[in-house]
């Protein structure tokens, strides 16, 4: 290369010609197999068989081909690979929101399952917008992705028809689909709800608020259900006043909560529909003098240290998660199985805010 550099007559500072710098490391100009057969001083097939782990090479011309890899940085490109076997040993999952704590373990159920089967695991996040929900799942679709875990944001998913029938493996997580038969893999958010209620009537209480989430969502409408069933099976009217759903903003769930709480009648318990809604009612009753009790759905980080400690219907996010990959990859095994529900079990956790008696207003 050209001496890229002069001395200032003036300073005497050796500086560097602007038109002189290396070029050829730019971004996006990644070495090939070419650059790669180049500097080893072999053919290309040569170093096709080394990135292949295919027999037929010596163990020198071996070692200098690897040398040349290392010294280039070079990295298979797998394009080619796929479009032989048709598969990309990738699959999307399709969050509801990637900030919720909730999903960091099903996430990552899903990324061990795919890595025991030595796939690749795209994730994103719909941000429960049913649009952007379906651009996500197209745009991964459009990328070749083998197989999808899919939590819905949307009720209709009829577009993912031509997908499935090409031979995209699908699975709902969560929910389930809308308008198209599929497998899903749910908890059991009816009869979570109603046992998590039915602790709190067992424990004297007759006025049981309810704060949940979107009524347009599956688990939001699976747990109201279970509520009122609980207190239909305790012979016990609900008042409209006490049931509140509606987005899971801190803003929203606090004036719900406050309303329930004041008046001539207020609530002596809540139900909260999910952590999110269950951590803004914690604050809540935390400003106040008369003891309320608490049940949420979704366990809560720390909630065993919080005084009282919060009890909870916890479902198991992980084996949500596991469950839904193993059904993904029999389907992608070639296993001819008809679309299955799958509904895992909750569990009541007692930790002494479910278990607070009512007391007068």
């Amino acid at each position: 290369m050209l001496d890229a550099t002069r001395r200032d007559d003036r300073t005497g500072q050796r500086t560097v010609d602007r038109t002189a710098r290396r070029t050829e490391n730019r971004y996006g100009n990644r070495p090939t197999m070419k650059d790669v057969a180049a500097r080893a001083g072999v053919g290309l097939k040569t170093v096709s068989r080394v990135v292949n782990a295919e027999p037929g090479v010596t163990e020198d011309t071996e070692r200098r081909v690897q040398e040349a890899i290392a010294a280039l940085g070079f990295r298979r490109n797998d394009s080619a690979r796929v479009l032989r076997k048709g598969r990309t040993a990738s699959i999307g999952l399709v969050l509801e929101d990637l900030a919720d704590p909730f999903y960091g373990p099903l996430s990552r159920a899903v990324e061990e399952v795919a890595r025991a089967h030595g796939a690749l695991l795209i994730n994103g996040s719909s941000a429960e917008d049913p649009e952007r929900e379906q651009e996500l799942v197209l745009a991964l679709c459009a990328r070749r992705v083998d197989g999808l875990v899919v939590i819905p944001a949307g009720v209709d998913h009829q577009y993912l028809e031509p997908e499935i029938a090409a031979g995209v493996a699908t699975v709902f997580v969560d929910r389930p689909a809308g308008k198209i038969d599929a497998d899903v893999v749910l908890s059991d958010n009816f009869g979570g709800a109603r046992g998590g209620v039915a602790h709190l009537i067992a424990q004297g209480h007759r006025r049981i608020g309810f704060i949940g989430d979107q009524p347009r969502i599956h688990t939001a409408v699976e747990r109201v259900r279970g509520y009122r069933a609980a207190m239909e099976d305790a012979g016990l009217a609900v008042d409209d006043r006490w049931v509140s759903l509606g987005a899971t903003e801190p803003e929203r769930v606090r004036r719900a909560a406050e309303d329930m709480l004041t008046g001539p009648d207020p609530v002596t318990a809540i139900f909260s529909g999910n952590n999110r809604v269950t951590v803004t009612v914690i604050r809540v009753l935390a400003e106040r003098e008369r003891p309320v009790a608490l049940v949420g759905f979704d366990d809560i980080e720390l909630g065993d240290l919080l005084k009282p400690g919060v009890t909870v219907v916890s479902q198991d996010a992980a084996q949500l998660g596991r469950t839904a990959a193993d059904r993904l990859f029999l389907q992608l095994d070639g296993a001819a199985l008809p679309p299955e529900r799958i509904e895992l079990t909750t569990r009541l956790i007692q930790r002494g805010s479910g278990e607070i008696p009512p007391s007068s207003p």
